[in-house]
């Protein structure tokens, strides 16, 4: 039976060839599903482990669907981000803005290793989570450029995005990790077997309030699994410079951590997976370090290449991108074909096409919008304006 798949999977190719050169017309079905190794296994990278005996598997099962939606939506986010660098150097979209793209493996195998009941903080370089906890391509292009149908109705822009179980999107540097530790008390309180995934980058990863964090996080034993998503740089200072110790995931010290190549989906997956199944069977927190890299700058005021070369920066994109080493691993075994994969790409660029032109047409919101949403569940009130005289209406 296989071997008759290789036959026809070569020959047709050749005879539909033959009637071309011959002049005839030829019509050549697409390859059926039944074509398609429906699942694979992989080999993976070994974690390097702190305060523990052992580590998250060496193999990593993917399936033909599972592997199509990490694709798109790793496309998506690339994508994504693209245009959102078009529409800010158009100065459409204006402010701070800090682009994820090169470490969409972090935000999709993060997402895999857990459910959407859980829960998830993280910093300012926020738009691939809020995607991956169910918003919308539109409605995040929206606020980025500060339109009405924005996830933040255009009021929070790139730092700030929420959905539910999404709490930001948070502009301080590392006063997300203590909000994600109240997040993972309120998950014990409540019992519902849930937790907070906490993320900050090397450049937060020096902060004092996050080894605060770590202590009252051992100490109650809270479900909370914190993220070092290390890019080697924070804003334009390499980690060399910045970190006596630049070995993060054993930061926690008496808790204990995991370093993971966060350029690989599957790395990712399985020590999500690990650390998720560590915290809901009561053992407390536990840390990981993503070992990632950023294509772009700090952010788009940073042209990201006054303290690193271009080649490097080539060199990653070269050899280590998550979505070339995503459909790499695809094709090869047969689990998609280049056509298929095209397609998805042909899909994903309408889709952001579709997005970035609501974004720009969209109204702003209006001046009376401005100090809505102050409070949750509260009776209309007013709120004073730039003087006493100016009062303006406050409605949840």
């Amino acid at each position: 039976m296989y071997i008759g798949l290789l036959q026809i999977y070569f020959i047709v190719p050749w005879l539909a060839s033959c009637f071309r050169q011959s002049g005839a017309r030829v019509v050549v079905s697409a390859r059926t599903y039944a074509d398609f190794t429906p699942q694979a296994t992989f080999d993976i990278k070994k974690c390097d482990l702190h305060k523990l005996e052992e580590g998250p598997p060496l193999q990593a099962m993917l399936s033909r669907e599972e592997g199509l939606q990490y694709y798109r939506t790793m496309q998506t986010m690339r994508r994504m981000e693209l245009k959102a660098d078009q529409l800010y150097k158009q100065k459409i979209i204006r402010g701070f803005c800090h682009l994820y793209d090169g470490q969409e493996a972090c935000a999709v195998g993060i997402e895999a290793g857990i459910n959407l009941s859980d829960h998830l903080i993280t910093a300012y370089r926020a738009h691939a989570y809020t995607l991956t906890r169910g918003g919308t391509v539109r409605e995040i292009m929206a606020e980025l450029t500060g339109r009405r149908g924005g996830i933040a109705k255009g009021k929070g822009g790139s730092m700030h995005m929420y959905t539910k179980n999404f709490y930001g999107g948070n502009g301080i540097v590392g006063a997300q990790v203590p909000l994600g530790a109240g997040v993972a008390l309120a998950c014990k309180y409540l019992g519902k077997n849930e937790l907070c995934v906490c993320l900050y980058g090397d450049g937060a990863a020096n902060q004092g309030q996050i080894f605060e964090t770590y202590n009252m996080a051992s100490l109650w034993k809270l479900p909370c699994i914190f993220i070092c998503e290390n890019n080697k740089y924070g804003m334009g200072t390499s980690v060399e410079r910045a970190a006596a110790s630049t070995d993060y995931y054993k930061r926690g010290d008496f808790i204990p951590g995991l370093r993971v190549d966060g350029m690989d989906i599957l790395c990712v997956r399985e020590a999500t997976k690990f650390a998720a199944e560590h915290c809901r069977s009561g053992k407390g927190p536990i840390l990981m370090e993503l070992q990632t890299y950023r294509y772009h700058g700090h952010s788009m005021s940073d042209p990201g290449v006054s303290y690193r070369t271009r080649e490097e920066i080539q060199e990653v994109r070269s050899k280590s991108d998550p979505i070339s080493m995503l459909k790499d691993r695809m094709l090869s075994n047969n689990m998609a074909s280049v056509e298929e994969l095209k397609e998805i790409d042909v899909e994903v660029r309408k889709e952001i096409e579709d997005a970035a032109q609501f974004a720009t047409t969209d109204p702003e919101p209006p001046l009376d919008d401005l100090c809505n949403h102050i409070f949750y569940n509260n009776p209309p009130m007013e709120v004073r304006g730039t003087n006493p005289w100016t009062k303006l209406k406050s409605v949840s």
